[in-house]
């Protein structure tokens, strides 16, 4: 059964969909069976696993309105992971589905047929707080907290770690915070280096050991409609991202060994 991963953030511009796309594509490399749900409806996820968001046949608004099955919404993107494509009429499910009941379970509901056909289902998410994003940590079974080391930055990370405690108590009490990632980040600035350190500081071993670079070729890979794995594996964002997919592997079969182990207790 597949790990649900929700990529999130209340905050922008802080590398989601970077990480969303660029660890489907690392992860696939492993390779590990992949699923890509993109929820934000920029569909910048889409657009950077190569698949042309203004041509869709099905899109996860369909999904979530019921109009369609996974089966029947996802594509394969070029890089060898599935995608649950996403377009702006994600803007229109999350005005209809404000009536609706249980809404916020839509998205949980709708992978649950497909979610033993793969290793691992991320989720790309909106930068907000929104019912999309609500839809995102209910299915989740985890979230990787990408952020930039900057001021405020762990002002904004306590933020979003109380909405995920608080979230626990209603909409998914086995949600965890699977890691948060250190992104965009100069080795030359000072500020970031202080940030990162009291980062770790505060959250220990929650902190992904990988920490993704700002770098030109990670930038560039989107306009080709690639990840850095495709686009240039080699450069330091392919390199980091490679490193980040082999931590969440080893932090997954010990998870699942030490499941075991209590099960044969």
């Amino acid at each position: 059964m597949a790990r649900i991963i929700a990529i999130a953030n209340q905050k922008g511009g802080v590398g989601k969909t970077t990480t969303a796309v660029n660890l489907a594509a690392s992860l696939a490399n492993a390779p590990k069976r992949v699923l890509l749900v993109d929820l934000d409806s920029q569909g910048n996820a889409t657009m950077g696993s190569g698949v042309d968001k203004r041509e869709l046949a099905a899109s996860t608004c369909d999904l979530l309105l019921g109009e369609n099955s996974a089966a029947d919404v996802r594509v394969q993107a070029a890089e060898g992971y599935d995608l649950l494509p996403g377009n702006i009429d994600l803007t229109a499910a999350e005005i209809q589905l404000m009536g609706e009941s249980e809404r916020e379970q839509r998205l949980k509901r709708a992978l649950a047929p497909i979610r033993d056909e793969y290793d691992y289902i991320l989720i790309d998410c909106p930068p907000a707080l929104s019912l999309l994003t609500l839809n995102a940590l209910a299915a989740a079974d985890s979230v990787i907290v990408p952020m930039q080391c900057e001021y405020y930055a762990l002002e904004g990370l306590s933020a979003l770690v109380e909405t995920i405690e608080a979230l626990r108590t209603s909409l998914n009490p086995a949600l965890e915070i699977e890691g948060v990632l250190r992104t965009m980040f100069d080795v030359r600035n000072n500020l970031a280096n202080a940030v990162s350190a009291e980062l770790t500081e505060h959250f220990g071993d929650r902190v992904f050991r990988t920490i993704v670079p700002r770098n030109v070729r990670l930038a560039e890979a989107p306009s080709h409609g690639q990840s850095i794995v495709g686009y240039d594996r080699a450069s330091r964002g392919g390199v980091a991202y490679l490193g980040l997919a082999g931590e969440i592997i080893r932090r997954n079969n010990e998870r699942n060994k030490a499941a075991k182990a209590v099960e044969t207790v």
